[in-house]
């Protein structure tokens, strides 16, 4: 494990991605990544680039005490390029599928693409399913709308992370255009953001492999995406995960820049803007005596 040195605080570039862990276990790609109960579960996956069939384990990595475990789980598929969800994220009593409206005019055939349910700004938000990326198109698509008060979610908390993520956004220059060709990036939603990360782009034949970082900021009745570029190229990543735990957002596996070494790494994101104490607090949660102190927990079996 390691902990990287923060850049400089308050006129660094934005976001950062430090990689404070690294276990053989994490390293793979077009996996799931899943928390729950605390715990993130990555299943399947590729485990290098060219392999001929993915992975059918589960990896259980316990995010405070930084130990990842083989979880022992019944036979299951081997898969790939696939994406889990735990039913305890949307409440089902809550989603009248007579009341989801699906778009009339679907225009892009997609692959590689990600989805993302988020509110509409004012007083009575609606719900969008919103498709980005996986076509040679820079715009996001409504796949499908809910109206005011037929979906109560139960969104995770992160309140410090959506007020890091409010000052990121203020300090760039947003725009109505968003990433053009990207497919196999990751994206998570915090509260009214989608904040996409890495991914492949199809706008060139060489160096394909990204690591920018995109918000979506639904805010105001014009959503804006803001760019923030990375100049590490360490942390391209393909086929990876970002997941939330702990008011934190974290970037799990994925193919680095050559498109087939999976990286083992996991990488809280840091946000750059904020002042020198606060990102050595940040990356002081990570000290490896913190994680040794928990690294006897067992990872519990999936339940049915």
């Amino acid at each position: 494990m390691a902990v990287a040195v923060p850049p400089g605080g308050a006129g660094g570039s934005g976001w950062a991605w430090r990689p404070v862990v690294r276990d053989a276990l994490l390293a793979r790609a077009f996996h799931s990544c899943t928390e729950l109960r605390g715990r993130f579960y990555l299943v399947g996956g590729l485990l290098a680039g060219g392999a001929k069939e993915p992975s059918s384990d589960t990896v259980a990595f316990d995010p405070a005490g930084g130990q990842a475990v083989k979880v022992e789980a019944r036979d299951g598929p081997k898969r790939s390029h696939h994406d889990a969800a735990p039913k305890t994220q949307l409440r089902p009593e809550y989603l009248h599928i007579h009341s989801y409206k699906e778009e009339g005019c679907h225009t892009a055939s997609r692959s590689g693409h990600c989805a993302a349910l988020l509110q509409t700004p004012g007083p009575h938000p609606a719900h969008q399913l919103l498709l980005f990326g996986g076509c040679n198109s820079a715009e996001p698509e409504v796949a499908g709308h809910w109206s005011y008060g037929k979906i109560k979610e139960e969104p995770p908390v992160a309140p410090r992370l959506m007020e890091q993520l409010a000052r990121l956004v203020s300090s760039g220059q947003g725009s109505r255009q968003g990433p053009w060709g990207l497919r196999h990036h990751s994206c998570s939603v915090v509260g009214p953001f989608a904040v996409l990360f890495g991914g492949e782009t199809l706008t060139r034949s060489r160096d394909t492999i990204c690591n920018d970082l995109y918000i979506y900021d639904t805010r105001k009745s014009s959503s804006l995406w803001f760019h923030f570029p990375c100049a590490d190229r360490g942390l391209k990543r393909v086929g990876h995960r970002t997941c939330l735990w702990n008011d934190q957002l974290y970037l799990v596996g994925g193919f680095g820049e050559d498109g087939k070494t999976a990286s083992p790494q996991l990488c809280p994101g840091i946000e750059d803007l904020l002042d020198p104490g606060e990102i050595e607090r940040d990356l002081q949660h990570w000290s490896w005596q913190e994680m040794a102190r928990s690294s006897s927990t067992e990872a519990p079996e999936p339940e049915e």
